[in-house]
């Protein structure tokens, strides 16, 4: 007998990540369950991505590519099922020491009372049970993803604050219960760095880096198989046209090791609390 899947539509998710297709990689099986099982979901993207790959001249533009990657991600979210998309329209801060982090429009220049003050107004009037975001690490460390996390669990504490003074109903304060942080294992990059060497494919990171970057494998404490929804979830990635590199390292490893790899998702249960304290919300989905 096929199990009738448990119905979500009393369940609000907020999920805030820094560019275009980051929500996909790590969250994006998650996102199909949740949405086909009826959740409610807001996803806010910090940037554009302006400065990501542009895989084929005829897709973008460097002058138009913040434009393109916003309605990929729309169209991302169509094949995923998630309805409300946002955008805080940061320009993408580039990787770590680059000139792009010092563009005055970029994520990392914005003034953090500024992003948070976003983030509440968005958690107030959503009223999210549950908020996803990147982990600490930022995955690879890249800067936006891990301004993202710091301004997303700052606004996650400082939302349920007590108002004083007019206060209109869209902006009463609220604190949802639950805060997840999306991760990838060092254990899975090593695994994939490791395959990739076994196939004669050059791997975007050496050896001593597979070794660094990632959450920590004792920092994972949910584990979700997410194989029911990973032809969604490549699905959706798969609008991602323009950083869809054809002979990119990761387009070049076998269809049957990428469908394994994406059909596990890890996250960190960061603060469960309320009348749900101590419980690991995802983990009671599985």
């Amino acid at each position: 007998m096929t199990q009738v899947p448990k119905d979500l539509t009393h369940l609000t998710v907020l999920a805030t990540f820094a560019h275009p297709d980051d929500e996909g990689f790590g969250f994006g099986g998650s996102l199909a369950m949740l949405a086909a099982r009826g959740a409610r979901i807001t996803l806010v993207c910090a940037t554009n991505g302006d400065v990501g790959e542009i895989s084929d001249p005829s897709l973008a533009t460097p002058e138009n590519l913040h434009q393109v990657r916003q309605e990929e991600l729309r169209q991302a979210m169509k094949v995923t099922g998630v309805q409300d998309v946002r955008f805080l329209d940061y320009r993408d801060s580039g990787m770590d020491g680059t000139p792009d982090n010092d563009h005055p429009r970029s994520l990392y220049q914005a003034p953090p009372d500024d992003v948070v003050a976003r983030l509440i107004e968005i958690i107030r009037e959503v009223r999210p049970n549950v908020v996803f975001t990147h982990d600490p690490t930022g995955g690879y460390g890249h800067p936006d993803h891990i301004t993202v996390h710091h301004r997303t669990v700052q606004a996650f504490e400082a939302a349920g604050d007590v108002l004083t003074g007019d206060v209109s109903d869209a902006n009463q304060s609220w604190t949802p219960q639950f805060l997840y942080y999306v991760c990838f294992p060092r254990s899975t990059f090593r695994t994939m760095w490791e395959r990739m060497v076994e196939l004669g494919i050059e791997p975007p990171f050496a050896s001593l880096e597979a070794d660094k970057i990632g959450s920590p494998d004792e920092a994972i404490t949910t584990t979700m198989d997410m194989s029911s929804y990973v032809d969604t979830k490549i699905a959706s990635l798969a609008c991602h046209k323009t950083q869809m590199t054809p002979d990119g390292p990761f387009r070049q490893l076998p269809e049957e090791l990428m469908q394994e790899i994406m059909s596990t998702e890890y996250f960190t249960l960061a603060v469960s609390q309320g009348d749900d304290a101590g419980t690991d919300l995802l983990a009671g989905l599985a």
